[in-house]
């Protein structure tokens, strides 16, 4: 790994928040306001996704969000507050992967028994911009997530107080129908005290888009690789040899989902079965470029994804408590160590 790394990426912002859900909400947008006014709502992704407050699924998932999960609409209203963005926007926006297939985020993960490995594949304009949430919400478990300015904890990285891991993968789904958004779904997995609960939520909600999950906590002699979808949630533990996620569903439950797999998810699902074939270690195999057009290490500018690599999360599983590490993108050495939810 590559310890020449552009200063920029190396910055992850040290982000705590605690109390009820809202109160998180809020301290979360004012900590992301600078970067969505002075990025994000500029895009061409966000012009993509505001281009769709008129379709008909929305008033559904508004109503499926409130009767399940008010305490994420709560966050969400929050977050709004924080931003100083119409709640409607920020909805919108937090909706994104649910409603455009090509919503700019990616990820690799390498799942192993007892172990999680990820790259954190986002928009490149968010460089040095991102955070790591420290966060004690009010009547559920504290946790720790890797965190976007503008988005709910929960679609990233993740270790909650129960010892419980996530890792998130995009799936671009086509043609979902109104359900549950997914990074409501997969915020409400951080209050969950372990990987079969998690799975029961998923399954209870009627979901629209999609995603993979690397899951795994403390306790257990293997991870598990799940992938949901509008018809399906498919679990495929990991107990012998090491598995590789990208941006595309590979399970059988889900052969029929209509998705799209761009070039990128493709060669790096490609490149990563190959390298672990060859026994490479979850960390080499995540700063991989030894294909230079679609590389798993993504760090050029004319990425054919418009995404990038902004971090990587290295997560021990095989003690009491769950170790682990975050490091810039090729990094040699971690810039930030945690035993549970402390930081080292």
């Amino acid at each position: 790994m590559n310890d020449a790394i552009d200063s920029r990426f190396l910055e992850l912002h040290r982000v705590q928040a605690r109390g009820a859900h809202r109160d998180l909400g809020r301290a979360l947008g004012r900590w992301g306001a600078e970067a969505c006014h002075r990025h994000l709502v500029r895009s061409d992704a966000w012009a993509q996704v505001m281009a769709c407050r008129d379709r008909p699924e929305m008033p559904a998932m508004r109503a499926l969000l409130h009767a399940a999960f008010p305490w994420i609409e709560e966050e969400l209203a929050g977050l709004a507050e924080g931003l100083e963005l119409p709640p409607d926007d920020v909805f919108l926006w937090n909706s994104r992967g649910d409603l455009w297939a090509l919503a700019p985020d990616g990820c690799t993960t390498v799942l192993a028994p007892r172990r999680l490995s990820h790259n954190e594949d986002g928009d490149p304009g968010f460089a040095g911009a991102c955070g790591l949430l420290e966060a004690q919400p009010a009547g559920a478990p504290a946790f720790a997530a890797f965190v976007y300015p503008g988005s709910l904890p929960g679609h990233t990285f993740a270790v909650n107080a129960s010892g419980l891991a996530m890792t998130v993968n995009n799936i671009r789904a086509r043609r979902a129908e109104a359900g549950m958004p997914r990074m409501a779904l997969t915020r409400a997995l951080l209050a969950a005290g372990s990987a079969r609960e998690a799975v029961s939520i998923l399954q209870a909600h009627p979901r629209m888009g999609a995603f993979h999950l690397g899951l795994g906590q403390t306790g257990q002699a293997q991870t598990w690789s799940v992938e949901f979808s509008r018809t399906a949630v498919s679990v495929r533990p990991v107990s012998g040899a090491p598995l590789l996620h990208a941006n595309h569903a590979v399970h059988e439950a889900q052969q029929a989902l209509p998705q799209v797999i761009t070039a990128s998810s493709a060669h790096r699902q490609a490149r990563g079965e190959a390298l672990l074939a060859q026994g490479a270690p979850a960390l080499s195999i995540l700063a991989d470029t030894g294909n230079a057009t679609e590389p798993i290490l993504r760090r050029s500018p004319a990425d054919t994804d418009q995404e990038n690599t902004l971090a990587t999360a290295d997560i021990d599983l095989s003690g009491p408590i769950v170790r682990w590490a975050v490091y810039a993108p090729g990094a040699a050495a971690p810039h930030h160590r945690f035993e549970g939810l402390r930081r080292l």
